[in-house]
């Protein structure tokens, strides 16, 4: 195990997650540890050390790719927790959502939107006056 990779990973992932991002890794320690300790090392350790995207821009993307991908719910309302937690704004995730129905379409588009409208309740942030 690359030691420093695995410390700047978690730091990363407790910047962007929390301590849901923290539940997910712990989950995996009795079964799969190294599977654990990938998924700290490689995305978090490496790719969003990376320069030339922020934070914002990089959950932004994370959010379109886990809704084009349209079987990924559970990682999906984690990442959109993130990007919460990194700044992005309600309305931005909705059009990234909305977005992906042109190319990955309205079936996807329609999932990623539900665990949005999931997240969005149980942090306080859906107005029930104009969702429908």
């Amino acid at each position: 195990m690359n030691d420093t990779r695995y410390e700047s990973g978690l730091a990363k992932l407790r910047e962007i997650d929390g301590a849901a991002g923290e539940a997910v890794i712990e989950s995996l320690q009795a079964i799969a540890p190294d599977l654990a300790r990938y998924t700290i090392e490689f995305p978090f350790g490496e790719i969003y050390q990376r320069p030339g995207l922020d934070l914002k821009s990089r959950e932004l993307a994370t959010v379109s790719a886990l809704t084009a991908l349209g079987h990924c719910a559970p990682q999906l309302e984690v990442h959109i927790h993130g990007a919460l937690n990194v700044g992005v704004t309600p309305e931005q995730i909705v059009e990234v959502i909305i977005q992906m129905a042109v190319y990955a379409g309205f079936p996807a588009a329609l999932n990623g939107m539900g665990v949005a409208k999931a997240v969005f309740a149980e942090r306080g942030l859906l107005d029930e006056g104009t969702a429908q």
